[in-house]
């Protein structure tokens, strides 16, 4: 006689059934909408790429000898190449439905200690680098272990280990900046050059090829979207939701300190606190380019454009003469328009 199944595990099945439907339908929409041209779908996925150019052209009308020259948009490139890593970093655990504000923090931390090791310690660049992307690891698995096994929220867990990263800074650093970071990173960063942009833009650019192919064409990717959409039904269709925002949030710490890394290969220093800094552009960036590409959800790519438009709109201004202080207006102001139209773009109503 086979086992007596009960009520409660048909309901389960037929939930895990209904979810793996639902899938099934997304993917057929999907391939419906890639057959038929339609010109609002276009301009909704390519309107921030046009807005850019817009950015440039009106920039470019007022100052056009700092706006249509290459050497600027090399440096511009350039110079932002941790800000694009350090957006991607937070894309991983928002795609599944988790915050994590402490990304600035793991930044500096990287850039600190491959600092201290190198400068202080005499350890060599790659043995510095190498603990400082473990480094991250480990902060990554402490944000989870207290997100996932206490049940803390994301948002609450990530800013006190922010906090408590940057008072670990001030003790490793002495409250200094610490110069003289060996030239190798620096080379390997920004004095190597290809088409005039520094090689760092390079490595921004593989990482975003590579977060996409992720997101797009492989199972993990998927299931990180099916756990960020909804959790409980991404658990009752087999998928260890656990494990996958575990993985999230110790991969965006992992890759938080590789934007240390370039970020100490940039400038040849490491300091206290200007990393705190680049938290908001990141975000502003995340979730403008959540509105690009593949509309209604984080994306890198959309992530990659968004960090450039906001760049390109704030290398503009300086041309202009407009005061430093403009550059908080210009990017907590794209966050909340970001995250509006973000909204509007998910169909969701305001939250209160």
């Amino acid at each position: 006689m086979p086992a007596p199944t009960t009520t409660e595990g048909y309901e389960e099945r037929i939930a895990a059934l209904e979810a793996k439907l639902q899938v099934l339908e997304a993917s057929v929409e999907q391939a419906e909408a890639r057959r038929s041209w339609d010109w609002k779908d276009w301009l909704e996925r390519y309107g921030l790429i046009l807005a850019w150019i817009a950015i440039i052209l009106v920039l470019g009308f007022f100052k056009p000898a700092q706006m249509f020259a290459w050497n600027s948009y090399a440096s511009m490139l350039g110079s932002n190449a941790m800000v694009v890593v350090l957006t991607l970093a937070l894309i991983i655990p928002l795609t599944t439905g988790d915050f994590d504000l402490s990304v600035a923090s793991v930044m500096g931390l990287s850039s600190m200690l491959i600092a201290v090791l190198n400068v202080k310690m005499g350890y060599p660049i790659g043995g510095a680098i190498i603990i400082a992307l473990v480094a991250g690891a480990v902060i990554g698995a402490i944000n989870a272990f207290f997100i996932l096994y206490f049940g803390v929220f994301s948002l609450i867990v990530t800013l006190g280990t922010g906090y408590f990263i940057n008072g670990l800074i001030l003790w490793v650093s002495n409250s200094g900046t610490i110069a003289g970071v060996s030239m190798d990173l620096v080379h390997a960063v920004i004095l190597t050059r290809f088409l005039g942009i520094p090689i760092g833009f390079y490595y921004a650019l593989i990482l975003t090829v590579v977060l996409w192919y992720v997101f797009q064409h492989t199972a993990l990717g998927r299931r990180m979207l099916f756990v960020g959409r909804g959790r409980e039904v991404a658990r009752l269709s087999g998928v260890n939701v656990n494990r996958v925002r575990a993985g999230a949030l110790i991969a965006s710490s992992v890759m938080a300190a590789f934007a240390g890394v370039l970020y100490t290969g940039m400038r040849g220093t490491a300091d206290p606190s200007s990393a705190l800094a680049f938290l908001l552009p990141a975000f502003a960036a995340a979730f403008l380019g959540s509105t690009a590409i593949y509309p209604g959800r984080f994306n890198a790519p959309g992530a990659f454009v968004a960090v450039f438009v906001l760049s390109t709109g704030i290398m503009g201004l300086n041309f202009l003469g407009v005061d430093s202080f403009v550059q908080n207006l210009f990017y907590g102001g794209g966050l909340v328009i970001a995250v509006a139209i973000s909204q509007l773009i998910r169909g969701r109503k305001p939250m209160a």
